[in-house]
């Protein structure tokens, strides 16, 4: 009777056997699904990329590295990488206060305003520059000329950027234990001290994150600065408007190169940033 009921519910050490393995739900896609997911990659990321690096160096490695360290070449990716992590900077300061306050705050227009953050993501960015143009260009209603100068650049690739890192951090905020914090300020921390001691280790790895894919984004953006920016060599043109010009004067293979260095500088912060990110979440996790 005892192995009847055993049989029956399935439990361990029953003698009816097991769903065929076919049936059986183990979370893993198997080798059909893995394979579907390499071959979408390769065909979407993989073989475009590899694409693009081939035609970069169809001169050799002399012809690739004299086209991206071309004086303007040069020009281009300073201006694109101090712009944008200045971005990367504010965005960290001001999406990390932004989402503190549509987590732990109430107030009339919450709704509106956490839709309003991922507005820049559904905008196309070239409406972006129109809209900053008209406010901060030569006809400013409010008597603000940002227009090519760098301090455009910032606020039209700010503008574009910002939802990263507000994204990246308003789970994490979520998923804090509030208790913890009250357990601290009752002992005599100051809310300061509650938030570095606290709060601040645990968003680390999130706010690495966003702010690392802002930074990716606003080296590669074109359509937000393309108006505002005023594309003036040495001083605001970024690198995809200099790609933009080796492509018009028929310079493909210096287009291809500098896009490549684009990609390099990209990949490299992500990947410094996650293994931050990586080392602060064990550091969060061994001190919990």
């Amino acid at each position: 009777m005892g192995q009847d009921s055993r049989a029956s519910t399935g439990k361990p050490g029953s003698t009816r056997p097991g769903l065929p393995s076919w049936l059986r739900v183990t979370g893993s896609v198997g080798p059909l699904g893995i394979s579907t997911a390499v071959l979408w990659l390769s065909i979407i990321v993989l073989l475009p990329l590899a694409a693009l690096t081939f035609n970069s160096f169809s001169d050799g490695w002399s012809g690739f590295w004299t086209a991206v360290t071309a004086p303007a070449a040069l020009d281009a990716l300073r201006v694109t990488v101090f712009v944008s992590v200045i971005v990367a900077l504010l965005n960290v300061v001001m999406g990390t206060l932004i989402a503190w306050v549509l987590v732990r705050d109430d107030f009339p227009g919450k709704g509106i305003v956490n839709a309003l953050i991922d507005l820049p993501f559904a905008l196309p960015t070239i409406v972006a520059s129109i809209v900053l143009l008209s406010l901060y260009g030569p006809q400013s209603p409010i008597d603000i000329q940002l227009n090519a100068t760098k301090p455009g650049l910032v606020v039209a690739l700010a503008f574009v950027t910002l939802p990263f890192v507000v994204r990246a951090v308003q789970p994490v905020l979520i998923e804090v234990d509030q208790e913890v914090e009250q357990a601290a300020l009752s002992l005599g921390a100051n809310n300061l001290t509650t938030f570095r001691r606290i709060v601040l280790p645990t968003l680390v790895p999130a706010v690495l994150s966003g702010g690392g894919l802002a930074f990716a984004r606003a080296i590669g953006e074109f359509g937000s600065v393309v108006l505002i920016g005023g594309n003036i060599p040495r001083e605001t043109q970024v690198a995809s408007q200099y790609i933009q010009q080796q492509i018009e004067v028929d310079r493909p293979v210096s287009a291809a190169a500098v896009s490549v260095a684009l990609l390099t500088i990209a990949f490299a912060t992500l990947l410094v940033l996650r293994l931050f990110g990586q080392r602060a979440a064990r550091k969060e996790q061994d001190a919990q």
